[in-house]
Parts: C-alpha cells; sequence; structure tokens
C-alpha cells in the first residue's frame, strides 16, 4: 500500500509585501503537484504588481522590487482568480496541499481574494474543503522536544531537503512538500494509520495547543503577545465600527 506521503502531493506558497496577513500584499505565487517522490514536478507560478509599493526589506527577502513588479506583473485581481481555481481543483482532486507556516499564506490569500474578486477562499471551496499539510506544525508536534527554531530553512537542513533557491515561491513550495514527505518517512510509526484527512482535523488542534504554549512564554518573558490559534486560516477580522 502507497502511503500518503509517498503518494500525490500539491505545494503553496507566496512571496509578500509584508508579514500583516490584513494589509499586505501578493507579489508572487506558486502552485507545485507532484504525483510520487522523486518525480518531476509540474510548477504554475504568478508574479503580480500589487498596486502598492514593496518596501525595502520585502525586497531584500525575496528580490523582487517595484519596477520589476510593474513591468512583468500581472494585476492582481485575475491572478487571485486562478489561483483560488487551481487550489478548488487541487481539493476536488483529493490532493493533499502542503503549505508551511499555513495561516500566513492561506490567510492572505484569503484577504487578496476579498480585496481584488469581493469574495473568500472558501467560496472557492465550497464544494470541496482544502486538506492542509503544515510542515511546521507537523514537525513541532512530531518532534516537539528538539531545540531550535522551525523556518523552513531549518527543517530542510534537519530533514536533509535540497533548498535550491530561498524566498522563491516555487523552489520554497518543493522543498516545503519534500519535507512533509521526509517528517512522513521519519516518523511513519504515528503517521502511517492516519489519513490526510485526519490528519488536517488533528493540526487544527496541535496548532492551537503550540500557539497557546508559544504565548505563555511570551509571557513568562515580560513580553506579552497575543498568538493567533487559528489554523489553516484564520478568521476575518471584524468590520470597524
Amino acid at each position: 500500500m502507497t502511503h500518503w506521503y509517498e503518494g500525490p502531493l500539491a505545494a503553496f506558497d507566496t512571496e509578500t509585501t509584508g508579514v500583516d496577513v490584513e494589509t499586505d500584499r501578493i507579489v508572487s505565487a506558486a502552485l507545485v503537484v507532484q504525483d510520487a517522490p522523486g518525480t518531476r514536478p509540474r510548477v504554475t507560478r504568478w508574479l503580480v504588481n500589487p498596486g502598492v509599493p514593496v518596501p525595502p526589506g520585502a525586497t531584500e527577502v525575496h528580490g523582487l522590487t517595484d519596477d520589476h513588479l510593474r513591468r512583468n506583473g500581472r494585476w492582481p485581481a485575475p491572478v487571485m482568480e486562478e489561483v483560488g481555481r487551481e487550489l478548488a481543483e487541487q481539493a476536488a482532486a483529493g490532493r493533499p496541499l502542503v503549505v508551511m507556516n499555513a495561516p500566513f499564506d492561506l490567510t492572505l490569500l484569503d484577504r487578496e481574494l476579498r480585496r481584488h474578486r469581493a469574495s473568500s477562499l472558501a467560496r472557492y471551496l465550497d464544494s470541496s474543503p482544502l486538506c492542509v499539510l503544515d510542515p511546521r506544525v507537523l514537525d513541532k508536534h512530531l518532534d516537539r522536544y528538539r531545540k531550535g527554531r522551525r523556518t523552513l530553512t531549518d527543517l530542510c537542513a534537519h530533514y536533509e531537503v535540497e533548498l535550491a533557491d530561498a524566498h522563491d515561491a516555487a523552489a520554497d513550495a518543493l522543498a516545503a512538500l519534500d519535507v512533509v514527505r521526509a517528517v512522513g518517512r521519519r516518523f511513519a510509526t504515528r503517521l502511517d494509520r492516519l489519513s490526510p484527512a485526519e490528519l488536517h482535523t488533528l493540526q487544527a488542534v496541535w496548532h492551537a495547543a503550540q500557539a497557546r504554549g508559544l504565548q505563555a512564554w511570551f509571557a513568562r518573558s515580560g513580553t506579552p503577545e497575543p498568538v493567533d490559534p487559528a489554523w489553516p486560516l484564520r478568521p476575518e477580522l471584524p468590520a470597524a465600527a
């Protein structure tokens, strides 16, 4: 029997103008689909002219400048429509979607769909909900006492996965997909009996517990900071009165 981590997977990643999911914008995105480990992935890329300036700090991370995006990027509205439809196709095909730190990328996509399409990610997924695998949540739960950071770069180093071009959306998506396969193999005795759908449900519980632990750590450190427990998508903020 082929286990889920050796079967078809997709992965999604974005590069953005910043880290605020409510106000920042997507400047590039990629969807990677791979039928089995070692097979050639199919890659779809999007480059977006966000219509707002890209802060220098963001450009330093992903290398995408205002000038490059103005010249080569597409307007956000049609891009967000295409991305929403592509993710819906993955869900309809029953293909699990790998998203590193899913509450960031999926929430930002949802806000972009609301901003540019007067829609939401949930509307694209009405008929088939996404089944998300988040390498950060999985690794943190399965190897919870390991010290050190758990960025994608750190996870790639730990699981011996190649990350050829960090902060390129397609490269990051493929690396996250490979990390999830590596996590599945390493913790096979704990994961083999779980379906991706069951794992999706469990990750929401695990992430909430991780968020509570992180918030408690902030409090003990004297720097109280709220940590959102929602996964894989943060709820929309209520409109201002």
